[in-house]
């Protein structure tokens, strides 16, 4: 199998560090975000990455071809911002295989990709979990608190999917593929989930998730 990852952003939220270091450089436990992924990759058998990168691209090439990560690595370099979808549809264009996995650059999980692989067209979901700590109340009194619950059938793009090769000519130039071509086939009936329930799942956009993210990732991608 073969895998785009979505690695082109600024990484606004992260500044000033990204003012200098491109996002998928950004170390978790000593070890840059991108090759977390490419670990993570590689342990459910995908043999070649593309990396879309635009934002300080060069950075990202040159510390990856000074590693052996255990796969084969390409480059999709986007002069302008093209968006998740116009992302995809140039990246894609480098593979002749039926299907591949999409991953975005900033996500830490253990979705298992061999089970996303058994359907087509199809987004990794996982429970919405709260940001704050939920109160457990019982006549005006507090009786437990929640930190992070995650709420029941109530799901989450991972921002992990598993596309065939034809959804490339319906992506936009420029656009994201959540805002264009995912509600089009979702009203088509032709977009499908696979749901991970107590999956391991970060993504790191702020100094916190850093933070947290770096607590569990061994244990994420082993």
């Amino acid at each position: 199998m073969k895998a785009i990852i979505l690695a082109g952003g600024r990484g606004k939220r992260l500044r000033p560090i990204t003012d200098y270091v491109p996002k998928p450089l950004i170390p978790i436990k000593n070890i840059p975000i991108i090759e977390w992924q490419l670990k993570y990759l590689k342990k459910f058998g995908v043999t070649e990455a593309i990396i879309c990168t635009g934002y300080k691209q060069e950075m990202i090439e040159n510390h990856l071809n000074m590693k052996d990560v255990g796969i084969k690595i390409k480059f999709s370099i986007e002069k302008s911002p093209l968006g998740t979808g116009g992302a995809i549809k140039k990246a894609g264009k480098m593979f002749n295989e039926e299907s591949f996995f999409v991953i975005n650059g900033d996500t830490i999980t253990d979705i298992d990709l061999k089970k996303l692989a058994t359907k087509e067209n199809a987004i990794a979901a996982i429970e919405l979990r709260t940001k704050y700590g939920i109160l457990e109340t019982d006549n005006d009194k507090i009786v437990n608190f929640r930190e992070k619950k995650e709420i029941s059938n109530t799901w989450m793009n991972a921002g992990v999917y598993h596309l065939k090769k034809g959804i490339l000519k319906d992506l936009p130039n420029k656009g994201d593929i959540e805002k264009t071509v995912f509600p089009d086939y979702a009203k088509k009936g032709i977009l499908n989930t696979m749901k991970f329930k107590n999956a391991k799942w970060y993504s790191v956009d702020s100094f916190k998730d850093m933070e947290e993210c770096a607590l569990e990732v061994d244990k994420i991608i082993k």
